[in-house]
């Protein structure tokens, strides 16, 4: 990002937003659109990705320059204080020099599989443990697959629940393609159907290539302004495209740029919802580190 780009405002001493960031289908670039949140949001508080998916389906453990102790030193049958979490985390840094943290797996790729909460509020008590303020969330469920299997189950699947977390601004992204942005709409129809709250929503399309998105991206782009808060094109990055969101800070300036721009459209569609200042944030309350995804349906 050049040294003109704008930035953004802190956010309040005592507020905490939750910021999941989902997708329809694999490759819809949910890790790259995690990465540029969490650096957006760097210069306004502390903030971390959480990376929910099993190692072994991750990029995040290979684009961590500076490892932390990862998660497997976070004791899931105990107590951990605040400076026990942040050592776990990984830190990575922006052209500017703010610091944003990842909290992933860090074993070795022939070790047992890290067992990992399935209840988004277990996420949520970790980081709101860890002091973080931008808690970004990158997940690792087909979006439109889960909210259908959740209704038919007759339980709260994983989208509804990280979007019935306390302060949750879902990011949808897709990547702007044909197959991308139909793959997105279906799940969209689906969220609709389930009464999620699409209206604070902020939709990312991701450009796979240069040039004009295709004429069914725009059209997708326009219809998608009718049910989300924001819809943001980012730009193609050879960078991320040949190495990922390591070396974050040899991103292109115009790539961060639009990371702002989703930022902003973030913090905008939480405060229309919850009001400006933002409200503090409650301490969750005790969870146990392995609980499953509640069986109750969250409200819309």
């Amino acid at each position: 990002m050049s040294k003109k780009s704008p930035t953004l405002e802190a956010l309040p001493a005592q507020a905490r937003l939750v910021i999941p960031v989902l997708g329809p289908v694999g490759g819809s670039g949910r890790s790259t659109t995690a990465g540029l949140l969490a650096a957006a949001f760097s210069s306004t508080g502390p903030s971390v990705v959480l990376d929910t998916a099993p190692r072994l389906a991750s990029p995040w453990p290979l684009w961590c320059t500076e490892p932390g102790n990862g998660l497997l030193s976070i004791p899931p049958d105990r107590p951990a204080t605040r400076q026990h979490i942040q050592r776990a985390a990984a830190g990575c840094r922006t052209p500017e020099g703010h610091t944003w943290q990842v909290l992933t797996d860090h074993q070795g790729w022939s070790s047992a599989p890290l067992s990992l909460p399935a209840d988004p509020a277990a996420w949520h008590q970790l980081a709101a443990a860890g002091g973080w303020q931008a808690v970004i969330a990158d997940t690792p469920h087909a979006m439109a697959q889960d909210i259908i299997a959740a209704r038919c189950a007759g339980r709260s699947g994983q989208t509804a629940s990280w979007c019935g977390l306390p302060f949750a601004v879902p990011v949808l992204s897709a990547s702007a393609t044909g197959p991308g942005v139909q793959a997105l709409q279906v799940a969209v129809k689906a969220a609709v159907a389930e009464g999620l709250p699409l209206g604070r929503a902020v939709v990312a399309l991701i450009s796979t290539g240069e040039g004009r998105p295709p004429a069914p991206v725009r059209a997708a782009a326009t219809m998608l302004r009718s049910h989300a808060f924001a819809v943001v094109s980012v730009p193609y990055d050879s960078h991320i495209r040949a190495h990922g969101m390591s070396d974050s800070h040899r991103v292109r300036p115009k790539t961060l740029t639009a990371g702002h721009e989703l930022a902003r459209a973030v913090l905008a569609s939480a405060r229309a919802a919850w009001g400006d200042p933002l409200p503090a944030a409650r301490t969750p309350a005790p969870l146990s580190f392995d609980a499953v995804v509640a069986p109750e349906k969250v409200p819309a």
